[in-house]
């Protein structure tokens, strides 16, 4: 049956495959076309559907549409007539810059066959840019005694076109004294320069305006034009001379950037450019260009870097002034630095006891530090503060030295370290002070004991671990440190039912991780408790306990236990179902258990096989096999009954039991079946042999079990007289296979008695016999034969004999 299925479902997945693959069809094609740039919206590209050879049809059918492309949102399909247009204004220099040539892709896609077409968009150049110069004027100085020759470098324009409507030539107007020169690079680029070809008189024209075209290659060409203006410099033949030889200034320390010490000047009795000076700092030191600085065109000397009078008190200056020519004079500025209080205290550490035990005495030294300031008078004298004043002191020693001590016991737990802030303050007018921060360490002394984060551990294991698995981890802490807070774990010597503790679990000392010895039998073993004890590193050692419970969980390891129907070797009890049975008739109960707990002991029972699955079924809680249609003639007189029992553990276990059936009214009927079946008549004496020895022995067992359960009851009464008696508590009996200690078992324990036959057997849930009423058969699938039982004695399995 299953290889059937196996097929249809093989079968059925190719046919869909058949299917898919007939319905899907692929195309994919590409188009080119060729654009000018600047298109108004809506202009037409391209008949998309003449040029691909679609139908129109077929691109409303299809729902043709734009799905992908570089710049997609320009172009539009117009599927009513199968073209394609311009959806945005194309601007060849904003998609492409200056690459070329332009293009652009997208995709156009259609349904049903899926057909997938490439389009590429070529967008060609139009003469829409003008050449353009950087700057619309520039200025050029000349000399008047500059030589035919010299060149002065020109910006070139720009044109964002490309192609033939770039830029092609320039012109220069007039060229009386100037020419231009073109220099073309490999690049593309050309470069542009002036040159002097005749000289300039200032006194014929002190200024000239030229006119710079760039023109591009375009049909009709565009062109860009820039100002050029030439200023002719006069000669210069008279060099600048100072009003003083020597300036002398004063200047306060620390004065900010941009203080004005003093002024030179120099006179140029030049005109014009020729009469400008130039000032600058000659024969400068690396130190002093960084503490003043000059205006080149006033000759204002300003303070620029940070001035210190300790370190100079006196700065001397040389100065030069140079024309535009390059005739220059030169003076000396000699600047006097004025004193203030300006140096702070300098702390400086000459001994310091770093860490500091924490049962360090009072008054303990911990500092010795040294205040200098080098300004003198008020200014130099210096006193100390610290910032912590309610653990440590500052006293003064000797001139400028000063001792940090204890003034308060020390604890590592409560402050492991301190940052102690010494401020120097000097009397200065501002005041100046200085700080400097000691980082005070407490060293650990072994004074606390390790403490578990719980005193008490509640662990779950589920049973069947592997040996040496990790089950748990337990942490200590200890408030000291290093070596005092280096925990180890023991584990305490004790005893689990009889056993060590030390046999089922171990301790890692170092990590705390739990580990167990041996996998653990939850049906054996429910929980048990042990004592981990940590202890520290310290001199003497401290340490602290934690108790641990092992709480083990149940594993679904046990599959169903049958009680009933019993079968043994080839041997099955046959139950018998009169041909008058009405619908619902109670054919008998399979009766199973679960030695495990909770959802894992949970039984379902279900009709795996039988002979006719219309006449019986299973009571999926109870397990009771009952007739669903009234018995008729046709039904088989032997029918075979297959239960399956199964648990709801993750995975599930189950066992499987046969039930034998027999329809029929009365025994020799059943005789008579079983004779008119027999193969061989030659084995009739010996298989009634065997069948009379088997009743025998079944006799036998029946007596013995019978006295054994007598003299059970007799006993068990005997002893609950004695505890009647002794006025102890009662303790009800379980039977050890069906009771669950934990509470979760399969059956509650009523229902335990009920398995051992209490009360009324009729009405019980394990029904082997029914006295008087129906017959049990023993049957032997190796024999043609069937040995019955009937009785007018209370057979072995009548509850009523077992339990009061």
């Amino acid at each position: 049956m299953a290889f059937k299925e196996a097929s249809r479902y093989i079968i059925g997945q190719v046919r869909l495959w058949i299917m898919f693959l007939s319905i899907l069809h692929f195309a994919h094609g590409q188009m080119r076309y060729s654009i000018p740039e600047e298109m108004v919206k809506g202009s037409v590209i391209g008949n998309l559907a003449a040029d691909l050879g679609i139908d129109v049809k077929r691109l409303k059918s299809g729902r043709a549409r734009i799905v992908a492309g570089d710049s997609s949102r320009y172009v539009e399909l117009n599927t009513d007539k199968g073209i394609l247009v311009v959806n945005e204004r194309i601007d060849r220099e904003t998609v492409c810059n200056q690459r070329s040539p332009c293009s652009f892709n997208t995709e156009i896609i259609l349904e049903n066959p899926i057909e997938l077409y490439r389009i590429i968009i070529e967008i060609m150049d139009i003469n829409d840019h003008a050449p353009a110069f950087p700057k619309d004027e520039i200025n050029i100085e000349i000399s008047e005694s500059a030589l035919p020759g010299a060149r002065f470098l020109l910006d070139s324009a720009y044109d964002p076109d490309v192609g033939i409507n770039t830029i092609r030539s320039y012109s220069l107007n007039p060229t009386d004294n100037f020419v231009l020169k073109q220099v073309a690079q490999p690049d593309g680029m050309i470069y542009i320069e002036m040159m002097l070809q005749s000289p300039v008189d200032r006194e014929k024209q002190e200024d000239l305006s030229l006119t710079l075209t760039a023109i591009d290659g375009g049909h009709p060409p565009r062109s860009g034009v820039m100002t050029i203006n030439v200023k002719v410099l006069d000669a210069n033949d008279n060099a600048p001379v100072f009003t003083k030889k020597l300036y002398r200034a004063e200047v306060v320390e620390n004065s900010p950037s941009g203080t004005l010490v003093t002024t030179v000047s120099a006179d140029d009795s030049d005109k014009g450019v020729n009469g400008q000076v130039i000032y600058a700092f000659i024969h400068m030191s690396e130190k002093e260009s960084g503490v003043f600085e000059i205006d080149e065109k006033s000759g204002s000397i300003f303070v620029r870097g940070s001035i210190d009078f300790e370190q100079d008190q006196i700065y001397e200056l040389n100065v030069e002034a140079r024309d535009q020519g390059g005739l220059t004079d030169s003076c000396a500025v000699i600047i006097d630095i004025i004193d203030v209080n300006d140096n702070i205290p300098i702390i400086t550490l000459t001994s310091f006891t770093n860490p500091v035990s924490e049962d360090a005495s009072l008054g303990n030294t911990i500092a010795v530090i040294n205040v200098k300031d080098i300004d003198s008078g008020e200014n130099g004298q210096v006193n100390c503060f610290l910032s912590d004043a309610s653990t440590f002191a500052i006293k003064s020693s000797i001139r400028n030295y000063f001792t940090v001590q204890t003034i308060m016991m020390l604890n590592r737990e409560s402050e492991s370290e301190y940052n102690v802030t010494i401020t120097a303050r000097d009397n200065g007018v501002p005041t100046l002070s200085s700080n400097k921060t000691l980082y005070i360490r407490v060293s650990d002394v072994n004074d606390n004991a390790p403490v578990f984060e719980k005193r008490f551990y509640d662990v779950h294991l589920v049973e069947n671990n592997t040996p040496g698995v990790s089950i748990f981890t337990v942490k200590a802490n200890d408030a000291d440190c290093c070596q005092n807070a280096r925990v180890s774990y023991l584990l305490e010597d004790s005893e689990v039912n009889g056993v060590s503790a030390s046999s089922l679990v171990s301790v890692n000392a170092e990590s705390g991780v739990i580990h167990a010895v041996h996998s653990f039998d939850y049906e054996k073993l429910k929980e048990f408790q042990i004592k981990i004890r940590a202890q520290d590193a310290g001199s003497p050692p401290l340490s602290g306990n934690a108790t641990v419970r092992m709480i083990i969980q149940d594993q679904n390891d046990n599959a169903p236990q049958i009680l009933y129907p019993v079968q043994t070797g080839g041997s099955s009890v046959a139950e018998m179902v009169p041909r008058s049975a009405d619908v619902g008739y109670l054919v008998t109960k399979v009766v199973a258990v679960d030695v495990d707990s909770g959802q894992n002991a949970w039984l379902s029972y279900k009709l795996q096989k039988a002979t006719d699955r219309a006449l019986f079924e299973v009571g999926s809680q109870n397990g009771e096999i009952r007739t669903i249609r009234p018995v008729s003639d046709k039904d088989a007189m032997k029918q075979r009954l297959t239960v399956i029992v199964e648990d709801n553990g993750q995975p599930s276990r189950s066992a499987t039991v046969n039930v034998n059936v027999m329809v029929a009214d009365s025994f020799p009927e059943v005789l008579s079946e079983f004779n008119d079946n027999t193969h061989d008549k030659d084995y009739n004496d010996n298989l009634t042999f065997y069948l009379v020895l088997a009743l025998a022995v079944v006799s036998f067992l029946f007596i013995l079990s019978l006295v054994v359960i007598i003299s059970v009851k007799i006993y068990r009464w005997r002893q609950s007289r004695i505890f009647y008696q002794s006025n102890l508590p009662v303790i009800p009996y379980y039977p050890t296979l069906y009771s669950d200690a934990g509470g979760t078992g399969t059956l509650q324990h009523m229902h335990n008695y009920e398995v051992y036959m209490t009360t009324d057997s009729r009405k019980s849930d394990c029904k082997f016999v029914r006295p008087n009423s129906q017959n049990i058969l023993i049957m032997d699938p190796k024999s043609a034969e069937t040995m019955e039982f009937t009785g007018n004695k209370k057979s072995m399995f009548d509850g009523r004999d077992l339990v009061s």
